[in-house]
């Protein structure tokens, strides 16, 4: 048998069998117990060591096998699932499965050229697996019957492709112990939801296979699945992100490092070693403190620090996964864990230096979140940023009041450039998985085309001031990030559970409904736009003109080298600005690209704007040395480039 600090955690298949180890440093006794031992003490106990890892190999295990530790302490014992297990079984169901022994080298890749997008270039769409999609082999809708799975995603990856996004961004993934969640009730960090997840007897199952199959055909594969290797919950979300990498899109996960969920049962980490009950500081992986249910990590924990650090290298290695959003690193650094910070960015970068490392972190000063460990920060690449998302919503409910007053675009302005040592570390957004949600009582928001619009989402005005806000987000500096529905004008609150129809958004509304058509369309054409005109996503920002009465903000992107200048106008005044003076750098010809009143009805049959484009004079205007009178359109955001 190898050393015992050879051995990987959980259990593994090596040449002969296979190997367990656990950290249970109060116990008296662990056994592994399986069907490959009938359940019971045969195999011997495992053997401690002075850090209070037990470990041990059984010869002749093979993957597939079921199994537990059975753990003693005094007079307690009990079964415990592996920390580490990688799957668990549908029976005996959560929470008293079984952990499944996998051969991670089972499933078989086909993504070996693909590279992420840099971090600068990334466009982001969230979403939950359980409610995002599921239709039959008819395309009736069957969210309302059953949770979403990852192979569904399969029947939208396409639709992603076109709507342009790069990265995608599911809400987390591992095994939670409700009914339904938004998933950061998490309680065994290494094994996929089974909610998520297809049986191999359902009859919808070939359907999956078939469309996993037609994918790969479309990508020139030739090694194409069988039925028998997409039957677990492991190989289905490798599919899921296999497939994603085919058609060029990253995949981020959510990871959830500040607490655990609040029902662990007995047989989860919580007392691990079952220690005497009564004092939480007694549990072997956390503290007395609760956060959204579930109790803090406890990081002062060596162990504890490497349990959440391998769970982050495990979906590197074996899922592929092209980097993560980890959740609430506020309440991480509230509780003595900033080193622990450090420790994981440090090791996930030396992994992996092109997996962007995303914190939502809010405190007020949010850079010391995404300066290096050397400096004293806490490393991460890219954070949450809120406040473009604040000023933006409180624009669009002024504009809502009426045409008179108005419009803060200072604040908006403001908000543009996140205060970071360079702006594409801000994550930008205007909707996501908590402040559009149904039951949030504490801060929910409308979504944007109700925002715009709160009697009709859609109105012109609705729709039109959605296309500005949106627009912004989409031109601004920074990453920004969709949440699902937002690319074609969902209205509706959603929720986790997918048993509530007034919630799940709206795919039929795009056979239907001509004004979420038009914003599908330009949704897609801008984010074409962003990734064709790459002084969109440099951090060069002039915002040189901003005017509340007029209600217009006009900025300016560019590249240190010249010629591919950016000239970027939104206005939220409900008339059309005629003969409008604007700055420009340059004077010269300057092209048209992009105006969203074309969007409105498409093809907009009144559209307003400069044609092909316009030519700007020797005049200095806004620290510009050209000047143009151009035509602004109501509502709208219009583009130039030299």
């Amino acid at each position: 048998m190898p050393a015992s600090d050879s051995i990987a955690m959980g259990a593994n298949i090596v040449p002969g069998g296979a190997t367990f180890r656990v950290w249970a440093p109060a116990a008296t006794s662990v056994f592994v117990h399986g069907d490959f031992n009938s359940w019971t003490n045969s195999s011997g106990s495992m053997t401690r060591d002075e850090s209070g890892y037990w470990s041990q190999f059984i010869p002749g295990v093979q993957a597939e096998a079921e199994y537990k530790f059975f753990v003693t302490n005094g007079t307690n014992s009990g079964y415990k699932r592996d920390p580490y297990a990688r799957a668990l079984t549908v029976d005996p169901p959560f929470p008293y499965s079984n952990c499944i022994l996998t051969n991670p080298d089972a499933y078989q890749w086909h993504d070996a050229y693909f590279h992420p997008p840099e971090f600068s270039e990334l466009v982001i769409y969230q979403f939950h697996v359980g409610v995002f999609y599921g239709t039959d082999a008819v395309g009736n809708d069957q969210r309302l019957s059953r949770s979403g799975r990852f192979l569904d995603l399969l029947f939208r990856l396409e639709y992603l492709v076109e709507l342009g996004i790069n990265a995608i961004e599911p809400l987390p993934i591992d095994e939670f112990p409700t009914a339904t969640s938004l998933g950061y009730n998490g309680t065994d960090y290494f094994s996929p939801e089974m909610l998520y997840t297809v049986s191999p007897t359902d009859p919808d199952f070939p359907r999956y296979v078939d469309q996993a199959n037609a994918l790969l055909k479309k990508r020139g594969q030739t090694r194409l699945f069988r039925p028998q290797d997409l039957t677990s919950q492991t190989s289905q979300l490798k599919a899921m992100i296999d497939l994603c990498h085919l058609f060029g899109i990253a995949v981020l996960f959510d990871v959830v490092y500040n607490h655990a969920g609040g029902d662990f049962g007995d047989e989860s980490l919580y007392f691990f070693d079952l220690q005497p009950r009564g004092d939480n500081n007694n549990s072997l992986y956390f503290t007395d403190q609760g956060w959204a249910g579930g109790l803090i990590f406890a990081y002062w924990k060596p162990e504890v620090r490497q349990f959440l650090i391998d769970n982050a290298r495990f979906f590197y290695n074996e899922y592929h996964v092209d980097g993560f959003r980890f959740d609430e690193v506020t309440v991480i650094d509230g509780h003595g864990g900033w080193n622990f910070c450090q420790d994981l960015t440090n090791t996930l970068r030396y992994d992996k230096p092109v997996a962007p490392l995303i914190a939502e972190y809010w405190q007020p000063d949010q850079s010391w979140v995404v300066k290096s460990a050397d400096q004293g920060g806490a490393g991460f690449d890219d954070v949450w940023c809120s406040g473009f998302r604040q000023a933006m919503r409180n624009a669009l409910s002024q504009a809502a009041t009426g045409a008179s007053g108005p419009v803060d675009f200072d604040a908006v302005a403001a908000s543009l450039a996140p205060s970071l040592r360079d702006d594409w570390r801000g994550i930008q957004h205007l909707e996501n998985h908590d402040v559009v949600r149904i039951n949030n009582t504490s801060d929910r928001q409308p979504r944007v085309s109700s925002l715009a619009d709160s009697n009709d989402s859609r109105s012109w005005y609705a729709r039109s001031r959605a296309r500005v806000a949106n627009g912004l987000l989409l031109t601004a500096p920074g990453v920004p990030m969709l949440f699902m529905g937002q690319e074609f004008l969902e209205n509706k609150y959603w929720s986790d559970s997918h048993y509530y129809q007034d919630t799940l958004i709206w795919w039929d509304g795009l056979k239907t409904d001509k004004a979420m058509q038009d914003h599908l369309r330009f949704t897609r054409e801008l984010i074409a736009l962003r990734r064709s005109q790459p002084a969109i996503s440099s951090n060069n920002l002039n915002v040189f003109h901003v005017h509340d009465q007029n209600r217009v903000l006009a900025m300016h992107r560019w590249l240190n080298d010249a010629g591919r200048d950016v000239i970027i106008l939104a206005s939220l005044n409900e008339l059309t600005l005629w003969n409008y003076r604007i700055g420009f750098p340059f004077a010269g010809a300057w092209r048209e690209v992009f105006n969203s009143d074309v969007y409105d009805d498409w093809v907009n049959p009144n559209v307003v704007g400069n044609g092909s484009g316009i030519v700007a004079s020797n005049d200095p205007l806004h620290g510009f040395e050209a000047s143009a009178e151009i035509v602004i359109p109501a509502n709208s955001i219009v583009v130039f480039v030299r």
